[in-house]
């Protein structure tokens, strides 16, 4: 069983369509396994197959859409606290990418008919064009739990073979994340201009945030998994953007001529991220740089830091940061498994911007004197709340003004 979908179809189930909304008697019955033994029953109302990944539990009570397209949740199951997911549909507005990223969706229910006017597909639907799995009618309350209590697992889920014992021995014998280099599956295979900015129900939530000043700066985005929302507010907040592959040079960025260059969220361990890393580090005093998520582990790896795996991650969008120069408090979307150790920046040029105030892991930091900064949130604030968005703006501005990231991205 390799980590990729091991989607072996049962031609025979007739899957279970929005339209349709069949009752629980005819939908097909599914089982995930954990690696640590325990089982957790629901019935399948996507893709019907085996799957096995990593599973993490993910807090926010909107923006499942947002959660599931975000290319940082490659390989990863994804447990939904919230209740009721699937109430508002989908629609080709709110992804962060073209397709799922996520392994399979777990929740408590799916709604099978949303109902609201942005309304484009049932949920489900979307799903199973992709090829992704979703058990509704788990205990998400007792699998968050045990998440909580023993860490992150693997997981082996299916819909056509529901031997507990078997899928138990899929879960150990799955590939560990932390040995695989995901960020490859995820990048963008050339490079390219990005032209879209934000419309419609965002266009609206940020529109007094938009008005860009000064030139429109170059800024080169290295993709590891770039969310569209990154890119969608630096298109609209005035800068002209290129993206390029996770695995671009040095000398292949600086030859766009960048006034900055950001790197991006992404999936996986970041000491697999090697080509990024060296990328990053030779361009370090050479042009403004500006991390995001997996970018700001790249940058504190680059400079010479270290990083760990957190027992069950930081995934939502109700994560409390804190400013350390003016004490403000900003409520962050978040999703990562990896942190930066405190300890390893002693003796560099860094300082600490920003901590968590719920485990205090580092959230922020930026070098004393080059234009180099980096958050461990998502600024771009998809699915969460607008709190940050002065940072991307920030850092365009700087861009703009020829003063570097240093002075007023942060």
């Amino acid at each position: 069983m390799t980590f990729q979908s091991a989607c072996t179809a049962d031609r025979a189930n007739k899957p279970v369509t929005s339209a349709d909304e069949q009752p629980v008697s005819e939908a097909v019955s599914g089982l995930l396994a954990l690696e640590d033994g325990s089982i957790y029953a629901g019935r399948s109302l996507a893709a019907q197959g085996e799957w096995v990944g990593e599973v993490v539990f993910v807090t926010g009570m909107t923006g499942y859409q947002e959660t599931i397209t975000d290319p940082s949740y490659w390989g990863q199951m994804v447990v939904f606290t919230c209740p009721h997911i699937g109430n508002v549909g989908v629609n080709d507005e709110d992804g962060e990418a073209r397709i799922p990223h996520v392994r399979a969706v777990l929740a408590r229910r799916i709604t099978l008919r949303p109902s609201n006017w942005r309304a484009q597909r049932a949920l489900p639907d979307m799903l199973r064009e992709a090829g992704v799995p979703a058990l509704d009618g788990i205990d998400t309350r007792r699998l968050t739990l045990r998440l909580r209590e023993a860490g992150v697992m693997r997981g082996a889920l299916s819909s056509i073979d529901l031997d507990p014992e078997r899928l138990v021995r899929m879960a150990r014998d799955a590939p560990d994340m932390s040995l695989l280099a995901p960020v490859a599956q995820v990048t963008s295979s050339e490079r390219h201009a990005w032209l879209e900015t934000v419309a419609g129900a965002w266009l609206s939530a940020v529109q007094d945030d938009l008005a860009a000043t000064g030139s429109a700066p170059h800024v080169v985005v290295i993709d590891c998994g770039a969310k569209e929302n990154i890119l969608r507010l630096l298109a609209g907040f005035g800068a002209r953007t290129t993206v390029v592959p996770a695995d671009a040079s040095a000398s292949a960025i600086l030859a766009l001529a960048p006034d900055g260059v950001l790197i991006s969220n992404g999936p996986g361990d970041p000491e697999q991220a090697t080509a990024t890393i060296l990328s990053v580090r030779e361009l370090m005093g050479r042009v403004p740089l500006y991390g995001i998520c997996l970018g700001h582990q790249i940058i504190c790896l680059a400079a010479g830091g270290r990083t760990f795996k957190l027992p069950f991650g930081h995934h939502g969008s109700n994560h409390p940061v804190q400013d350390v120069r003016s004490n403000r408090v900003s409520i962050t979307s978040q999703n990562h498994n990896y942190a930066v150790m405190p300890e390893s920046l002693r003796g560099l040029p860094y300082e600490i911007t920003h901590v968590n105030l719920f485990d205090h892991t580092i959230e922020g930091i930026r070098h004393r004197t080059l234009p180099i900064a980096s958050v461990q949130y998502h600024p771009e604030s998809s699915p969460g709340p607008h709190d940050s968005l002065q940072l991307l703006k920030g850092f365009v501005d700087a861009l703009a003004s020829r003063e570097g990231v240093h002075a007023k991205a942060n």
